[in-house]
């Protein structure tokens, strides 16, 4: 495993080489292959050809019906049994944008979440399998799709993929530190069904957005439960739609909103359900519900980081002896419409998870 210099797009940036395998050449790859969520087939066909041409065994797993998505996993000889699973997602939040550099930051959709992830992991495995550091049986890759939307690609692998292992690492931007763990969240929908009208005549109708507005304002006085090692409870109301114009009284209303949540998942629901209340015209209905996650953390010569996002961890639900959160990049550019990724971050992620997968097997 070599470190240079690219130079043309890539002057200046650091680059780590194994025969004819880049570091930089499948980052990039990777980002100029748009993969928003539910659209992951041409990376799931990159990823496959790439790591069978490395002399990895390959397997493409469907997920859902009736569209082409693939997770894809891959392992050393015929052995799908593997001690150690290193896991990241293939997915993107939209909107795509494509790869470019700029000094030591390299721009792009997924550069930093995750793809950046992605990278590192397969070139931190395939040096320890090229070296003869990892033999079969030892550890396996599994690249998941639709983390961002709903985490399907990854309950799909709980459910069905039908292979064991003791211990995950689990690939999110942590600013290359062990995640000591992340919140959980509870998402809902409010849905409040009015009457149209003439604005100039209220009491002929029933206005959504007044029944609404209330509520939201109640949500937002809520006193949630908190963690000492997480810290509070968040909500976010991300998206309020009523109404068709400015003279009439809207006959539908919707928000939807989600809770970070750092402590008590069902107490989180309860307080929510009672700050609603029974209120005529509305509805409440729950989405994603996941309890905040706590992780491994101590490992010498890392530090380690609390998050305050979720990722798909806990739709794996296999029962890890050890579970470990790490990656290069930075979250708070995660999602951005600037996202990137610094040059060093991608160079120091291949030791770090080369350092994981050695600690994994040892431990």
């Amino acid at each position: 495993m070599v470190a240079d210099k690219k130079s043309g797009s890539f002057e200046d940036l650091e680059d780590i080489k194994m025969g004819d395998l880049s570091l930089l050449a499948l980052h990039k790859s990777l980002v100029d292959t748009p993969s928003i969520s539910k659209s992951e087939l041409k990376i799931s066909q990159l990823l496959k050809d790439y790591l069978e041409k490395a002399g990895l065994t390959v397997e493409l797993q469907m997920v859902g019906s009736g569209m082409q998505r693939y997770n894809v996993y891959a392992y050393i000889g015929k052995t799908r049994d593997t001690k150690v699973l290193v896991t990241s997602h293939i997915d993107t939040v939209p909107p795509f944008f494509p790869y470019r550099v700029e000094g030591s930051k390299i721009y792009g959709r997924g550069s930093c979440d995750a793809k950046g992830s992605v990278a590192t992991q397969i070139i931190s495995y395939l040096s320890l399998f090229k070296s003869g550091e990892l033999k079969e049986g030892d550890a396996s890759l599994l690249f998941v799709v639709d983390e961002e939307f709903s985490g399907l690609g990854m309950r799909t692998a709980s459910e069905s993929l039908d292979a064991t292992w003791e211990i995950g690492i689990f690939g999110e931007p942590t600013d290359l530190k062990l995640g000591v763990g992340h919140k959980g969240i509870y998402t809902f929908d409010i849905d409040v069904e009015g009457k149209a009208s003439h604005s100039g005549y209220p009491e002929l109708g029933i206005s959504a957005s007044e029944i609404l507005v209330p509520v939201l304002d109640r949500l937002l006085g809520m006193k949630l439960p908190e963690s000492k090692l997480l810290g509070p409870s968040t909500l976010n109301i991300g998206m309020i739609n009523a109404g068709v114009a400015q003279n009439v009284l809207p006959a539908k209303a919707t928000s939807s909103i989600s809770i970070r949540v750092a402590e008590n998942l069902s107490k989180v629901r309860e307080i929510v359900l009672q700050t609603v209340g029974e209120v005529e015209h509305l509805t409440l209905k729950s989405g994603v519900q996941v309890e905040a996650q706590y992780l491994d953390y101590k490992v010498p010569g890392f530090d380690s980081i609390i998050l305050a996002y979720s990722t798909d961890i806990p739709n794996l639900s296999v029962k890890f002896k050890h579970r470990y959160l790490y990656g290069p990049g930075h979250i708070h550019v995660a999602h951005g419409e600037n996202e990137y990724i610094d040059n060093s971050n991608l160079i120091q992620a291949v030791e770090g998870y080369m350092k994981l997968i050695k600690y994994a097997l040892q431990n």
